[in-house]
């Protein structure tokens, strides 16, 4: 305070370590323009590192469910040893840890995450930050290992979560643990809960497990390697539109206004999650049913395993729109004539 900016930062300046930054914390001056050099900085590294992502980098993935469904022993289970503590009490994983892992030649880091519960039960803090870390890491991952416990079974905690996976446009694995403490009759029993109530991701693999025991975990990261590549899988324009033609051909859009919604052709237009592109006039009347159908028949024409599919629909615009056709004088002169004979025969 009271000191000429440049008089105070110039014996600072000379220590090479980049331009200072004069404050004031008592009356706020120069505190807005310091936190602005440390944003630019924060996100110029995160767009950095975007760049910089490739199909070479390890593939992330995030195991989920709610506290004490056997993350962590899923976790020391794949890797072979003791990497993370498990224990029968939840809470005991605070927050997101990121493991280098190798299975088949190929690179993974595994994310175990913290158990997520209920919004109402989770009253304390430290909670919270670990709830919003393991959401976090969701959105980080490519693929997301959805454990949930066979002997509670489905509940709605789990819902939850997969419908926040499945709007993040991740991959999906979901798989039921503690599998081996259960009788023949109660497996049927959560077999057919599990058909039930999942139906809406009935396209991701379901293995049963015990991580405890390492039965059935086998083939988890194969499938975990399947939805992956479904999900970075490269789609032509002519495939696309061929699949969007037959789904066309088999169920026709419905009339709006009298007049039928036509879907012309189709594109690639991301990856993890596939976007698929659709051109065509008064898409925006179209229905979510049909949506749905649609995403259906390219997952199914395409084989896609594991990994939601993204519909962006684009509407042509009208290139005669707000334009006026200018009449000649010879049209005039006819038009005039026309108008007569009509106001005769009325």
């Amino acid at each position: 305070d009271g000191l000429d900016e440049r008089v105070a930062t110039a014996e600072f300046a000379v220590m090479g370590l980049g331009m200072p930054q004069p404050i004031a914390a008592v009356k706020k001056r120069g505190v807005k323009k310091l936190i602005t050099a440390l944003l630019d900085a924060f996100v110029y590294d995160e767009l950095e590192s975007e760049e910089d992502e490739d199909e070479n980098k390890p593939i992330k993935v995030a195991v989920i469910g709610r506290p004490n469904v056997g993350k962590s022993t899923l976790i020391n289970q794949l890797l072979g040893e003791e990497r993370v503590i498990a224990y029968d009490m939840p809470g005991t994983t605070r927050d997101s840890i990121f493991i280098p892992f190798t299975h088949k030649e190929t690179d993974y880091t595994l994310i175990d995450t913290a158990g997520v519960r209920r919004k109402k039960s989770a009253a304390d803090m430290i909670e919270k930050f670990s709830i919003a870390k393991t959401l976090q890491s969701i959105k980080m991952a490519n693929v997301v290992i959805m454990v949930i416990d066979a002997k509670t079974n489905v509940v709605e905690q789990d819902l939850h979560l997969l419908q926040y996976v499945v709007e993040s446009g991740r991959a999906l694995v979901v798989t039921i643990n503690k599998w081996d403490g259960l009788d023949s009759e109660q497996k049927d029993a959560v077999k057919e809960e599990v058909r039930r109530r999942l139906q809406f991701v009935d396209y991701v693999r379901m293995p049963f497990i015990s991580a405890l025991k390492g039965t059935g975990i086998r083939r988890l990261m194969d499938y975990v390697l399947e939805a992956y590549q479904c999900s970075i899988q490269s789609l032509s324009t002519p495939e696309l539109t061929r699949i969007l033609e037959q789904a066309l051909e088999a169920h026709q859009p419905p009339l709006i206004n009298g007049r039928r919604i036509k879907l012309r052709y189709a594109h690639a237009g991301g990856k993890n999650p596939p976007r698929i592109v659709i051109h065509g006039n008064q898409t925006s009347a179209l229905a979510g049913s049909y949506l749905r159908y649609l995403e259906k028949s390219f997952r199914k024409s395409l084989d896609l395993k594991g990994t939601p599919v993204a519909i962006e629909l684009r509407t042509g615009d009208n290139p005669y729109e707000g334009k006026h056709n200018t009449l000649t004088p010879r049209q005039e002169r006819k038009k005039k004539r026309m108008m007569k004979f009509v106001k005769k025969k009325k």
